[in-house]
């Protein structure tokens, strides 16, 4: 393991750049795939090509000549590399031992290659075979309650793997299909349905050419979706304002080089991304876009009394929404006093950014999970849209409402069945199409199956890539009763932290990357996914798989529920199998509205788009109207404890060498951190205050009444340019601090923005 070292001193390096293309090099030189992982890379995004692994940033009809980003390139490089894990290396290493790498080393060994089943005398996996692999699992699931098993999908699996998926949940009797949503765009989804009536952003990669104004509300652009920095730089040559609201100043929202353009990277020219940067303090979002509303409906009252321009687009208002009155009220009556606290910004600044906003005739609004793991995280969403209501500003080009999601399809299983709640699936047309009866008790989603998992009522866990165990909060409460569980399965493509926190039985089965040919009886495989503008793309595999023992996500899908369940004449798993195109005609076959003609739209250039009523000015919602919402609080974290001298507000954030738990190295350049991830930064005044000094370690405790301990150890101190009372450490590291039940208000997503700790220095 790298020697631990921190520095953190000012970071002057803009986002792409130089800094950029030496890490691309670098992963293809670490994973030995330098000349050969260049030519994958040049398919990466394209019409004809493949759908990066990464994020889920839109894929252009007319891609640029490099149509993949930094982390982009990594998350490639990593499942192309020639590193393979084979039996022999599990023959020479215990899972206890295993247990002691850190995730990075685990991850680093490589691709694995063949299914394995662990072997409770030796602690090792050892190699078993495909078919054996499915009866045994089919066997163990056929003995319990549907209701005790749990499946569960990262956000990388294919439309195709994720509708079969879904199907064989509910023909085994249960919705517990919780899925990487519920820890990051939850509240999105609960949030946006009742206020303009769609569960996903209105905004398309064309609304960027007709935008004149944008806000961003928590999110890392530069780290966690770098191609939008092409749609950033051409809309600031436009002249268009982006104002940032984010505790950290993050690189990409600051400014870009771009790697593409060789007078740049000669000339070391940078783009100005923000054009105000707010530094607001952790939960801080609902307040500052009240105050925000607050400004721009005072104005406004002004405006008509002195029979001025109205700032507000009373038209829109008056035919297109419901409970304006209630709400502007609401917003008048709150002070400065409090929305200065609360965001911890100065009126004078949000005056200054609701005027920008006032100014223009099309604005978009962005945001990251930084706005949706809070308490309040279904609140704050819900001001986002109150305050693009005010101007009208939803369902007009370069207007709207645009959550940026995370991993590459992880809205796209939403769309084809992948939900905790049944009132989301066509169960009558699953009814028809399969002649079974869909189940109707809600299932488990993320907190929930955690829950189960510690009070007994789930005793199988089956998990379609990810990390679960790692990715979780509330580690050392969660990490002995997983190890409880009866039978875990995990469907990978490497070995991680989940497979080794074992069930009593467990199977590592492993898959084929999306990268890689995909050769079926009929020939080669495509798969597709939605993007985050709700676009679905074909991806189409061109990298030769490492082993001939690996199967594909739908075979091993289809393996295991033909072993599992009673045949049923109507669900041929073997023909999907076969050809995939098969498994598209019943996707559109259930949901007929939204894949028209899928199979042939699927490779159109830049995909096709979901139908979105709000896009077109047509409210699916309770009242037929979109709707505003009051705040309850301004507060984004209400239930933090009395705020003492000494506890602060803990957020924990990506490094720019990784992916969700995914770690490729130590290194974060952009918080300029190096050899380690055992760090925690703070206000200087902070650290003045608490009496620390820089490269003091400390243990990190959660304030939190009841009855747990939760802490981390050997985090170095080191200052940052953060809000005072606030810090930040890195994810997955700091999850044991975030207690179980301290969730997003209806969405449930884990609130890991702001966790209440204190901090003992270590002798």
């Amino acid at each position: 393991m790298a020697k631990e070292h921190a520095t953190t001193g000012p970071h002057t390096e803009p986002a792409g750049g130089w800094g950029s293309a030496r890490a691309v090099g670098s992963i293809l030189v670490k994973e030995h795939r330098l000349v050969h992982g260049t030519r994958v890379l040049m398919q990466q995004n394209k019409p004809d090509g493949f759908m990066c692994v990464s994020c889920s940033w839109a894929k252009p009809a007319h891609p640029h000549p490099f149509e993949f980003c930094e982390n982009g390139a990594k998350a490639t490089a990593w499942d192309i590399t020639s590193k393979h894990v084979s039996a022999s290396f599990f023959a020479e290493h215990t899972c206890t031992e295993l247990e002691s790498w850190s995730d990075h080393e685990l991850e680093a060994i490589g691709r694995v290659t063949v299914p394995m089943r662990w072997d409770a005398a030796t602690d090792k996996y050892v190699e078993i075979g495909w078919q054996q692999a499915f009866d045994e699992i089919g066997a163990l699931l056929r003995a319990r309650e549907p209701d005790a098993t749990v499946f569960y999908t990262s956000g990388r699996a294919s439309l195709e793997t994720s509708y079969m998926y879904a199907l064989f949940a509910r023909m085994y009797g249960t919705n517990n299909l919780p899925d990487s949503s519920n820890m990051c765009h939850e509240s999105t989804s609960v949030g946006l349905p009742k206020t303009i009536g769609v569960p996903v952003g209105t905004v398309t990669l064309e609304d960027f050419e007709h935008t004149d104004c944008m806000f961003f509300f928590g999110h890392n652009t530069g780290t966690n979706a770098p191609r939008m920095l092409h749609q950033l730089q051409e809309a600031r040559q436009r002249g268009v304002p982006i104002v940032t609201f984010n505790p950290l100043r993050e690189p990409g929202l600051v400014s870009f080089t771009n790697p593409q353009s060789p007078v740049e990277m000669l000339t070391g020219k940078e783009t100005q991304i923000s054009t105000q940067y707010l530094q607001l303090k952790l939960g801080g979002d609902t307040a500052a876009l009240g105050g925000l509303c607050k400004w721009l409906i005072e104005a406004d009252d002004r405006a008509r009394a002195e029979g001025g321009e109205p700032m507000l687009d009373h038209a829109f208002i008056a035919e297109h929404t419901h409970g304006f009155e209630a709400f502007a009220d609401a917003m008048r009556q709150l002070s400065w006093e409090d929305i200065e606290r609360e965001s911890g910004l100065a009126r004078a600044a949000l005056a200054e950014a609701a005027a920008t906003y006032a100014r223009a005739k099309a604005c978009m609004l962005l945001y990251g999970m930084g706005l949706t793991q809070h308490r309040n995280g279904v609140q704050s969403v819900q001001m986002v849209t109150n305050l693009l209501l005010l101007r009208g500003n939803i369902g007009k080009p370069g207007a709207g409402v645009c959550p940026i999601r995370g991993h590459s399809n992880v809205q796209g299983q939403r769309t084809v069945g992948i939900t905790e709640k049944p009132s989301k699936v066509p169960a009558d047309k699953l009814r028809e199409l399969y002649h079974f009866d869909p189940p109707t008790k809600k299932g488990m989603n993320t907190v929930e199956a955690c829950e189960g998992i510690l009070d007994g009522r789930v005793s199988a866990f089956v998990a379609l890539g990810g990390n679960f165990a790692r990715a979780i909060p509330d580690h050392y409460r969660m990490e002995p009763a997983w190890r409880r569980l009866d039978l875990t399965v995990g469907i990978t493509t490497r070995l991680n932290r989940s497979h080794l926190l074992h069930g009593r039985q467990a199977y590592l089965l492993p898959c084929l990357s999306r990268i890689e040919i995909d050769q079926q009886a009929t020939g080669e495989q495509a798969v597709s996914m939605e993007d985050s503008t709700g676009c679905f793309h074909g991806s189409r595999g061109i990298h030769e798989p490492p082993g001939d023992k690996l199967l594909s996500e739908p075979a091993i899908v289809a393996g295991i529920a033909k072993a599992t369940l009673a045949p049923n004449p109507h669900v041929d798993w073997d023909r999907w199998v076969d050809d995939y195109s098969l498994v598209r005609d019943a996707i559109e076959a259930t949901y007929p509205k939204i894949f028209k003609d899928f199979n042939f739209r699927m490779w159109n250039p830049g995909g096709f788009h979901r139908p979105l009523g709000a896009a077109e000015r047509k409210w699916e919602t309770e009242t037929g109207k979109a709707n505003f919402v009051v705040p309850e609080t301004l507060d984004g974290d209400p239930d933090m404890p009395e705020h003492g001298p000494d506890v602060i507000r803990l957020m924990t954030t990506r490094g720019d060498n990784q992916f969700n738990t995914t770690v490729y190295a130590l290194d974060d350049r952009f918080r300029g951190v190096h050899g380690t991830r055992q760090v925690i930064m703070l206000n200087p005044d902070d650290m003045k205050r608490l009496g620390l000094r820089e490269d003091d370690v400390v243990t990190a405790s959660t304030v939190a009444h009841d009855g747990f301990t939760r802490e981390v150890g050997g985090l170095r101190v080191r200052p940052y340019n953060i809000p005072a009372g606030c810090a930040w450490s890195y994810y997955p590291e700091c999850n044991p601090l975030i207690p179980l039940w301290h969730h997003a208000k209806e969405s449930k997503v884990p609130a890991a923005k702001s966790v209440p700790i204190t901090l003992r220095k270590e002798a």
